[in-house]
Order: structure tokens, then sequence, then C-alpha cells
């Protein structure tokens, strides 16, 4: 595990990546239609555990909301439509796991970082998916999820605030439209 620490943090507009990631979100996982899906987005999703949870739940409120010590903040390069849901990332947030042997200072907290950059079926043309990153971030006790993202990677937005890329991936893309990829769509 890398720890990383700083202070800094975001501008303002990131903090519009929550509403869109969140509608987005909401949008492909609460209503179903009856139709199948020829359509989706893939875009960066984001989840959330809560000190001693081991499961993680899509966060609907977005990444500018305040993280208690002890929560592990997810992310995903993930794809959904109105038939197929988006995925949590594929490692547990299991909080000890990942900041167990970092020790918690005064006037700062403890995070764990989950970076999950999803199925090589929904990844852009010429891009490639990378490992896993699962980090330790101990930061201000006012940061949000944005910044524990941002203070731990690379992070590219684009002019409204919404989240494009993590440490460059994918490299060009923006929550895209893009056909339900068959390995993703359920044979009947």
């Amino acid at each position: 595990m890398k720890m990383v620490r700083k202070e800094r943090t975001i501008p303002k507009k990131l903090a519009f990546l929550a509403g869109l990631s969140c509608a987005i979100l909401a949008a492909t996982t609460i209503t179903p239609t009856a139709q199948a899906a020829e359509k989706g987005y893939r875009y960066w999703g984001y989840y959330q555990a809560g000190a001693n949870s081991t499961q993680w739940k899509a966060a609907m409120t977005g990444p500018t909301v305040d993280i208690a010590d002890g929560s592990v903040e997810g992310w995903i390069f993930t794809f959904s439509s109105n038939d197929i849901p988006s995925t949590p990332p594929s490692v547990k947030p299991r909080f000890e796991a990942i900041c167990g042997k970092t020790k918690s200072e005064a006037g700062f907290k403890r995070i764990g970082l989950v970076i999950d950059f999803g199925n090589p079926a929904i990844s852009p043309k010429g891009d490639k998916v990378r490992a896993t990153i699962t980090r330790c971030v101990v930061t201000a006790e006012e940061s949000q999820g944005i910044d524990v993202l941002a203070q731990a990677l690379k992070v590219r937005t684009d002019k409204s605030g919404l989240l494009c890329g993590i440490n460059g991936y994918p490299a060009k893309e923006c929550g895209a439209e893009i056909a339900a990829p068959k390995a993703l769509t359920k044979k009947k």
C-alpha cells in the first residue's frame, strides 16, 4: 500500500461531476425498462463504504460530501444502460487491509482509496485497462471525496467538472455513449 499525505483543496467546479456522475448512475440503475438497451454510457462510477463496512454503495450524493475517517472511496470505469447496471469496484472495501498499517494523526483522517480501471470489454480504443490501485490517503479532516482522489492521483475533467480520466485513463474520452458491449449483455 502506498501512503499519500497532502493538504490541498479542489476547485469547486469539480463539484459538478457529482451531479452528472450520480445522475448517470441513478438513471441507469434505478429504473430499468422492458426493452433491451442498445446504448449506454461508459464513465467513472463513484462508490463508497463507510467505516466498518465491507460492501460498496453507489454514491448518489457525489464526491463533494464529507467522509469519515475509516471510510473507503471507490472509483470504477464502468458501463451502464437501462438494462445493464453499473458494477462496483472489484476490490472489496476493506479499510484495515488498505490503511491498517498507516497510523492516525491528529487533525487528519485516513481514507482507503480503490481505483478499478474496469472491464476490458468497455475500454476505449487505444486505451489499455490498468491494474487496480489501492492506497491509503492521509488527508485533512475537512477533505471531501474529490479531494481524496485528486490528492492521490492525476484527475482530468471536462469544462463542466465531469470526471473524465484518472491517471490518464481513458486518454481522451469523457462519459461517452456507446453500444452495449456484447460481453456485458445477458443471453436470453
